[in-house]
């Protein structure tokens, strides 16, 4: 699953999907959902996730617990959920942010599997 050009796949399938909307004003795409899934694409969303602050969402799962059990099981599971049309979000986790002023503000912090997703 951790193919070292995941990066430049998804840049092309990026590309191709911006150049066909381009090319043309009214194109809608309505099967994007099997690009979700493919191995590169999750993986290079893996990678995003990663480089990003490691918050845990409501289910209390955070990267280091998911490089524990092993990165390509977990992209795996998140895949057949996928495939399977089983995926469902899950609540975010609220959290409050103090502001300058001394006022807070919310803050929603998703799992970091819909963050993947």
């Amino acid at each position: 699953m951790q193919t070292n050009n995941s990066k430049e796949k998804v840049r092309q399938l990026q590309n191709k999907l911006y150049l066909t909307a381009k090319k043309c004003d009214s194109r809608r795409f309505h099967a994007l959902y099997d690009k979700v899934y493919r191995d590169d694409v999750l993986f290079e969303a893996w990678k995003r996730v990663k480089a990003n602050k490691d918050f845990s969402g409501v289910d209390g799962i955070r990267i280091e617990d998911i490089e524990a059990m092993g990165i390509e099981k977990y992209l795996s599971e998140i895949k057949s959920e996928l495939m399977d049309g089983k995926y469902k979000p899950s609540p975010v986790k609220r959290v409050m942010i103090p502001k300058p002023d001394g006022s807070e503000r919310p803050l929603g912090i998703p799992t970091v599997k819909d963050r993947i997703v």
